[in-house]
């Protein structure tokens, strides 16, 4: 037997239907902001990659899935969804639309090498947008608004909002200095990883995970201290559009995004809710002024996030939320004998271009096994056809709920079901 590979999985119907739940609701939300969108290749160059996310990154170094074509081409399985969305905007010369900021949303596989464990696969689901073309702090205001607004159209309520300034370019290259300068020190006591950071992006030596205890890192000089002004006030007007939404937040000076394109706002959403794990993390992004530019753009700021929808579906479960879709289905079609199969065979397919929800029998149940079959299918309606019914031209029409059947002509079932299935009466 060949199973799925390690980090994979299987979505099997029953729950691939909260998956399409989520989709829809996630898709509804985007239009409500008016965000449009956007669908890339699921593999890229690797430069790309390299270039956008950054190559000083645990991505790139570690956990990308890269092979080499048949034409000699480094290709790359995207790990995220901006660097490609980044890409085609450059590529498409959508800065030259007349109606900015250009406002994007994807949906799609992302693929990491990781060790695979509760919210984290190697192969994983993103939505995510995109806000191309204003550095204006409300729209990272929008951007905060409509990571929270995901989770709470599901009915989430155990979240927490966490954000951070990164600075612009003066006010980082200033914290890198003073962080290579704490951490110098101590570089022989702390990680392989972290010892080669330091010198290449000494920020993300505050994201590690094997260090993150090490007194250094209590200690360690907070970026706070070193925004310039223009960051500062950038920050304050940012947590002022917050506060005019009412959007509760809590500023950590130690929040690191891991992708090296990040500067100004950065972010995550957590979960609060008992029990969900140790990935408490459900989402995260930021602004990344200076990534179109790196593509061989025009000066473009930009700002966005990412959610895993496997995460989500966590979150939803941790805090008992039952998604409300309707697994019912309008019809089932209730056949004894080949000549009222034929019969259902056609009815069947007139009820559906009707918009009617239908199944039947394939299996040649008895009549009973085929009303058992409807039960399971939580079917709202059963057509039983003999050959009694076919002799007088009818077919009996059962209201499953109330248990009233009704005899119908064949030629006028369709519309009779229409009817009642879109909230008619039966008898109109």
């Amino acid at each position: 037997m060949i199973n799925v590979p390690r980090g994979t999985e299987d979505i099997l119907p029953e729950q691939s239907k909260k998956w399409q739940y989520v989709e829809q609701k996630l898709q509804e939300l985007a239009s409500l902001y008016n965000y449009h969108e956007i669908r890339t290749p699921i593999f890229e160059r690797t430069e790309l990659f390299q270039r956008g996310v950054g190559d000083t990154t645990d991505i790139v170094q570690k956990e990308m899935y890269t092979f080499t074509d048949r034409g000699g081409r480094s290709l790359t399985l995207r790990p995220e969804g901006t660097a490609s969305v980044v890409r085609s905007y450059v590529e498409n010369k959508m800065h030259g639309a007349p109606q900015q900021p250009t406002k994007l949303f994807y949906f799609g596989p992302m693929f990491r090498y990781e060790r695979p464990q509760k919210g984290r696969t190697r192969q994983f689901v993103q939505f995510g947008i995109e806000a191309l073309g204003s550095a204006d702090p409300a729209i990272d205001a929008e951007v905060l608004a409509f990571a929270l607004d995901c989770y709470k159209a599901l009915g989430l309520k155990s979240l927490k909002l966490v954000i951070n300034s990164l600075g612009d370019m003066e006010s980082r290259t200033n914290h890198r200095n003073a962080l290579i300068e704490h951490f110098t020190p101590h570089k022989e006591e702390l990680c392989q990883d972290c010892q080669n950071r330091l010198e290449k992006n000494p920020l993300r030596v505050l994201d590690c995970k094997v260090d993150r205890n090490h007194p250094a890192m209590q200690t360690a000089p907070s970026i706070m201290d070193y925004l310039n002004e223009y960051s500062r006030t950038y920050f304050e007007q940012v947590k002022t559009y917050l506060e005019q939404m009412g959007i509760e937040y809590v500023t950590d000076p130690n929040l690191v995004r891991g992708l090296d394109y990040y500067n100004h706002t950065a972010f995550e959403i957590m979960s609060d809710a008992e029990g969900f794990g140790a990935i408490t993390t459900l989402s995260g992004g930021g602004r990344y002024n200076g990534l179109v530019e790196e593509l061989g753009g025009p000066e473009t700021p930009g700002i966005g996030f990412a959610l895993s929808i496997e995460r989500l579906l966590l979150a939803l479960d941790a805090e008992n939320i039952n998604l409300p879709f309707d697994e019912a289905i309008d019809c089932y079609i209730a056949a004894m004998g080949d000549m009222a199969k034929k019969e259902a065979v056609k009815l069947q397919l007139s009820l559906r271009h009707h918009g009617i929800k239908t199944d039947m029998d394939y299996m040649d149940k008895k009549m009973k096994a085929q009303f058992k079959a409807a039960d399971r299918l939580k079917a709202r309606y059963v057509i039983v056809m003999g050959e009694n019914e076919l002799n007088e031209g009818k077919a009996a029409v059962k209201n499953m709920e109330t248990g009233e059947q009704s005899d119908q002509p064949l030629d006028q079932v369709a519309s009779y079901l229409k009817k009642a299935v879109q909230g008619g009466t039966e008898n109109e």
